[in-house]
Formats: C-alpha cells, sequence, structure tokens
C-alpha cells in the first residue's frame, strides 16, 4: 500500500466521498477510499436520509389505513403498529445498500482502506501522505484493505468527512435525550416527543411520531418552523402541523433539560417571556449538525477553518492546492446528501480533464419529507426582493388538483417566485403531495433558465401532481385554470 501512488484519495464513505471515488474510477483514475467504519454509507445511509424516510413511509402507510373503509377496504378497524417489525424494514434497507456499496467498490476497482485517515502535511513532490489507523477497530467488508496502520499516498485528496449531530452545551445523548442516532432505535414507541428544532430533521420526526400516535412538541428559537424555507411554507405547516395536533413553540429558548423516572421535563421560554414546562418520554434535540473537520491532520496544511468549516473555491478545492472538500464540512453549502454528491461529482470530473460546472448554491433542491412534504428550489420571495427584483408571484392550491384529490391529499401549494421584467423563474416552493418528487421539474427549469411563459406552454400529463405545477406557473400570470 504504501508503494501505491492513487491519482485521488477520497477521505470519509458517506454519499459525498463515495460517489467521488465511483465516478473518479469511471473516468479511469487510480482511487482509494478511506473509511473509519467496517460500513460504507455514512450517516445519510445508516442514520440519516434513508432510516428516517424509511419510518416515514411506515408513518404514510399507517395514516392511510386509517381511513381504509372509505378507500373500499373493510376490516381495517383496529390496526396495530408492529414497531419491531417496522425497524426491522428499516435495518433491511439498510443492509441491502451498504451491500450495494460494496459491490460497487468492487465493480468500480475501488481501494477500501479501514481506519481513520489524517493528513500528515502539504504535497511533497506532488503526492499527500495520509496516515491510517484502525483505531475503532473496523473489520474489513468487501474489497476492503485492512491494516492496524498504513499509509496512503495519493496526487490528490478529497477530504469528505461528514458531520455529527449537535447537542445542546452540558447534555449527552442517551436514551432520554436523544439525537438522530438513537431515536432511529428506540425499543418502544414512544407515548410522548418533545422536539427541540425545527429544521428538516425536527420536522420530520415530528410527523412521524404523530402519525403513530404519540404527543409531540415541537420548540423553535426562532421565529418559525422550517426556517430556511419561504415564509409561506412555514405558515402553511405551521397550520397543518397544529391542525395535526402538534404543539409548537416558536421564538422559544429551552432552558434546561431534567430526567426523571417516567423521561424528562423540558423548561423553556416562550415567545412572550414566560417559563413553561413540557414533560415526555423522550427529548429529540435537532438543532442542527457539525462539520467533522476537527481529527483530519487539516492543521497539518494549514487550512483555516471557519467556525469548523472549511472553505473551498467553486470546484470545492481549498487553500492548499491539490486538496479538495466536499459534504457537509463545506463552509456556505447546505448539509444535504446531494449537494456532497453532487459536488464529488464536480471534483472527480475537474481532476479527470471532463466537462464539469461548479455547483450553484441557488440552484440546489432542498426536500422535507414531513406531511405534507416540502420541496423548493431558488431564491424565497424576500430573497429575491432583496436582490433587487421586480417579482412577480403566482400560487396554486393542490385542492384544485385532481390526482391530489384521488391521493386524498388536498392540503397545500405550489408558489412560483418569478422576475416581472423577463418572466425567468427565480424560485419554486412547494408543499403538498410529492411534493419532494415533483420539485425535479423545477430545479430543471431554474437551471435551464426557464420563463414562465415557457413553462406554460410544457404539456404537463394529466392527471398527476406535477400537473400542478402547470397551473402553479399559469397562476403568476392570474391564469391557471383549475382553481
Amino acid at each position: 500500500m504504501a508503494d501505491t501512488i492513487f491519482d485521488l484519495v477520497v477521505v470519509g464513505g458517506g454519499p459525498a466521498g463515495y460517489t467521488c471515488a465511483i465516478r473518479a474510477a469511471q473516468y479511469g483514475l487510480k482511487v482509494a477510499l478511506i473509511e473509519k467504519t467496517d460500513l460504507l454509507g455514512g450517516t445519510c445511509l445508516h442514520w440519516g436520509c434513508i432510516p428516517t424516510k424509511a419510518m416515514l413511509f411506515s408513518a404514510e402507510i399507517w395514516d392511510h389505513i386509517k381511513h381504509a373503509t372509505k378507500y373500499g377496504i373493510d376490516n381495517v378497524d383496529q390496526p396495530k403498529l408492529n414497531w419491531a417489525n417496522l425497524l426491522q424494514r428499516k435495518n433491511d434497507i439498510i443492509v441491502k445498500h451498504t451491500k450495494g456499496l460494496d459491490f460497487l467498490m468492487k465493480k468500480n476497482k475501488i481501494t477500501v482502506v479501514r481506519g481513520h485517515g489524517r493528513l500528515t502535511g502539504p504535497a511533497k513532490a506532488g503526492v499527500f501522505t495520509v496516515d491510517v489507523t484502525a483505531e475503532d477497530k473496523a473489520t474489513a467488508g468487501a474489497g476492503s484493505a485492512l491494516q492496524t496502520k498504513t499509509t496512503v499516498l495519493g496526487k490528490k485528496v478529497v477530504i469528505a468527512t461528514g458531520s455529527d449531530a449537535r447537542m445542546l452545551p452540558g447534555y449527552k445523548a442517551d436514551q432520554t435525550i436523544l439525537t438522530n442516532i438513537e431515536i432511529l432505535s428506540l425499543p418502544a414507541m414512544p407515548k410522548s416527543l418533545v422536539v427541540i428544532g425545527a429544521g428538516a430533521v425536527g420536522v420530520e420526526f415530528a410527523s412521524v411520531f404523530k402519525s403513530f400516535g404519540a404527543d409531540v412538541t415541537i420548540i423553535e428559537a426562532l421565529p418559525r418552523i422550517v426556517n430556511v424555507e419561504d415564509e409561506d411554507i412555514s405558515k402553511e405547516l405551521t397550520r397543518l402541523y397544529k391542525k395535526r395536533g402538534i404543539e409548537i413553540f416558536t421564538s422559544s429558548k429551552v432552558d434546561k433539560i431534567d430526567k426523571t423516572a417516567d423521561g424528562a421535563v423540558v423548561t423553556f421560554t416562550d415567545s412572550n417571556g414566560k417559563q413553561q414546562t413540557k414533560t415526555a418520554e423522550k427529548v429529540l434535540v435537532a438543532v442542527g449538525r457539525a462539520p467533522r473537520t476537527y481529527d483530519a491532520g487539516l492543521d497539518k496544511v494549514g487550512i483555516t477553518l471557519d467556525r469548523g468549516f472549511i472553505s473551498t473555491n467553486e470546484w470545492m478545492e481549498t487553500s492548499e492546492p491539490g486538496l479538495y472538500a466536499i459534504g457537509d464540512i463545506v463552509a456556505g453549502l447546505p448539509q444535504l446528501a446531494h449537494v456532497g454528491a453532487m459536488s464529488g461529482l464536480v471534483v472527480a470530473a475537474k481532476l479527470s480533464g471532463k466537462y464539469a460546472r461548479p455547483v450553484h448554491r441557488n440552484r440546489i433542491p432542498g426536500c422535507t419529507y414531513c406531511d405534507p412534504q416540502i420541496g423548493s428550489v431558488g431564491l424565497t420571495e424576500a430573497q429575491a426582493k432583496e436582490k433587487g427584483y421586480q417579482v412577480k408571484v403566482g400560487k396554486f392550491p393542490f385542492v384544485g388538483n385532481s390526482k391530489a384529490t384521488i391521493v386524498d391529499s388536498h392540503d397545500g401549494f405550489v408558489k412560483v417566485v418569478s422576475d416581472a421584467k423577463y418572466g425567468e423563474i427565480l424560485g419554486v416552493h412547494i408543499i403538498g403531495p410529492q411534493a419532494t418528487e415533483i420539485i425535479s421539474e423545477c430545479v430543471t427549469a431554474i437551471e435551464l433558465e426557464a420563463t414562465v411563459e415557457a413553462m406554460m406552454f410544457t404539456i404537463h400529463a394529466h392527471p398527476t401532481l406535477a400537473e400542478s405545477l402547470l397551473d402553479g406557473f399559469s397562476s403568476v400570470e392570474g391564469m391557471a385554470v383549475n382553481v
């Protein structure tokens, strides 16, 4: 291993890292992938995107079962939640895709090195040295090379070490105070849950556990939930969550969490300055994620971190020539698996001398898989106005969409933000059924700098949920047909 000089060494086997490694190998580069655990896939596959969406799908089925008679299905009056089977299905999905990644490493002739990778310093004679130690006692998986300590040499290095869930100061995760990791393996469904933080993670788990019958309370420090979304989206989700019976406190600060014999008591100061308490079996802390850059040897190459994040140029290269960073550790980019993966594809193409385009911040879709779902891309209405655009907005409610009626999901809307002068689509914000799927069309439209007029004359199949976009774009001109 120490005698082999790889064209590219990727440190971190999550969606950013393994995507970069695979594409680089497809371009003909000799690639090594360093992963400190015995399983590829990172947080996304094991503790994030995939398992949470598996649970959300089960929750969606459960909600449909509640109305089975209306759908023409009798004798489903007393469904019983099998929590163990729900978790087993979630785990089976993880195992399937973990094995799939091991196969892809073999298929693309990528050398997988198990252990913790640390840079030792700048490149010497055009070659970086990464020390790898198996301090976590990782075991070798398919296609991997395991040594207790080894050195990996590479002409270029990509750091893709991911992130960790943030915890409130003074607390540690356990079986009562949870992060996204602990909540995915609870031995039983809790009857009550307090969620601290109302970003994507917080509102998704709130949705899951409310569907299964738990009493759910959300406490958010910011003025509104899903704060990164358009303000109208936040208002609608708040309305619909309250309709579902989810209690929401915004502009509220958590003062302390006291564990009890049956759970915990959360003390917080609400928006009126009044101190309140909430008792629950479990408390989920969902206050964001911290970049995992603290032990990657970045100090050896003189990288100055920005609150733990790494600054890069548009091609993801750091201030150290030949050293790249992708994924959750990059300053200024949202911590989303698809952003990390695309950044990895960009780096692989650039290093291989192939066509590439940098990641454009305003063309990144955001997806939240709560009920109802949220999908968005581009500028919010407020952001467009702040940038000086003369804004023209259209909004179409799903109640006017026939497929939404068929799937019994009428809540929500499509909101289009456009430039009044030229008609260019600046942003699309969706809350409603399958919003995370139909937002892709809007990403394409913005990527191609489409105008409202062009999309008004783009044929959408009927009856589909995507057809709501046709009315959404038309609504900018006050010409939605179905409302």
